[in-house]
């Protein structure tokens, strides 16, 4: 089965680290002055808003 893949121009985001034992989400902006292009496998997607793509990232983190 072949993997599909989306396009998207991306900028700043945020990376959700898990949470506190307060059940707190510690999350990490990184803000970016520039757009890039950037290839996402479309499985790695979980949730599209008007304002964010919630997907998968490394070490079972998130990435808005």
């Amino acid at each position: 089965m072949r993997q599909k893949f989306i396009e998207l121009t991306l900028g700043s985001y945020v990376i959700s680290h898990g949470y506190d034992n307060k059940g707190k989400e510690k999350l990490e902006h990184v803000y970016s002055a520039t757009f890039s292009k950037k290839l996402v496998a479309v499985s790695r997607i979980k949730s599209v808003s008007e304002k964010y793509i919630l997907t998968d990232y490394t070490d079972g983190r998130w990435i808005y």
